[in-house]
């Protein structure tokens, strides 16, 4: 199935690291952010859905809700962006302050296909301050280790040219200065999702 994933796995990792990291604390994860500490994300520069270059650095002093995926994944992608989406319109409705720090941003994992122009038909479905950004096999591969996310393209199918790519699926929050806060439970529908940008956004 295109996006399997690892992220159960991947969580538990983090959450143990995150625990051991912060003994001191009286409850790992309540007044810490679940992944204070962890060594993700990192600086980049890609293309975004206009064909303009963007850097981490443009994002500074706001928080960003960072899901990587590809506009021709045939399920997991746009349920999970369309769910992140409606997270974030909820939260638009109940604290529309919170809300407005928050960047949405989707990075491909499959440039070859995910030309600005598919990424600006894909994000313009979901939500109007979504951000798509793609950029050469390279870039994406670097931004993909930096941000500790698996992806992998997968052989066609017989008599098919079409393909899919496995990959992480799993929504993550950064903080103002690019810090790792929290995964967001990207499969868990809207309200669930609201409460946890709330919960981490100051």
């Amino acid at each position: 199935m295109a996006g399997r994933t690892m992220n159960n796995s991947l969580f538990f990792r983090l959450l143990a690291a995150c625990c051991l990291m912060g003994a001191g604390l009286s409850a790992c994860g309540r007044e810490t952010p679940p992944l204070a500490g962890a060594k993700i994300g990192g600086p980049f520069t890609l293309t975004d859905q206009d064909g303009r270059r963007v850097s981490d650095s443009q994002f500074a002093g706001r928080y960003r809700l960072v899901y990587f995926g590809y506009t021709y994944c045939p399920d997991v992608c746009p349920l999970d962006v369309q769910n992140l989406a409606l997270g974030l319109k909820q939260l638009e409705e109940s604290d529309p302050g919170k809300a407005e720090k928050i960047q949405p941003i989707f990075i491909s994992i499959d440039p070859a296909r995910d030309t600005p122009e598919v990424l600006k038909q894909f994000v313009s479905a979901f939500h109007p301050r979504l951000i798509g950004l793609t950029g050469t096999e390279a870039e994406i591969a670097t931004v993909a280790k930096e941000f500790a996310v698996y992806y992998k393209k997968q052989p066609p199918a017989p008599d098919t040219s079409g393909y899919l790519v496995d990959h992480l699926r799993q929504a993550m929050l950064f903080g103002p200065k690019g810090e790792p806060l929290a995964l967001i439970p990207q499969e868990e529908g809207a309200e669930p999702i609201a409460a946890e940008l709330a919960r981490w956004t100051k």
